[in-house]
């Protein structure tokens, strides 16, 4: 098997590939990602006192990553749903942090900064 024409793509890509643009355009996109679903949960996320919806604390987890997490107690109950006191009923969950992540998935096309884009166009 020839592979030779692979090989020179290859090698095309490696010399206009520069590591630290596409570090910095990466960090930027997912860093814009995690900015908007943290607007998105927040806006979703029903408000009694408040306490819930300030509870929302996006941080990032390296390179290709970002950790959108609430640490109030009783969030996981107003997500998924919990037995009212005295178990005599059930209160149905809002779903909050599971609707904003597939609104941003559609989005992430839109998401992903120009200049990402032109960089990895830029390879080709």
């Amino acid at each position: 098997m020839d592979d030779a024409e692979f090989q020179a793509w290859v090698s095309k890509v490696q010399a206009k590939a520069n590591p630290d643009t596409i570090k910095r355009e990466m960090q930027t996109s997912v860093k814009r990602v995690g900015v908007q679903a943290q607007r998105t949960v927040e806006s979703a996320t029903p408000v009694d006192t408040g306490t819930l919806r300030r509870g929302w604390k996006l941080s990032s987890g390296g390179l290709m990553a970002v950790t959108l997490s609430n640490g109030v107690e009783y969030a996981p109950f107003v997500e998924n749903g919990h037995r009212t006191p005295g178990g005599g009923g059930w209160v149905p969950g809002v779903f909050m942090l599971r609707d904003s992540i597939k609104a941003i998935e559609s989005q992430m096309g839109a998401l992903i900064t120009p200049q990402f884009q032109k960089v990895l166009e830029g390879m080709l």
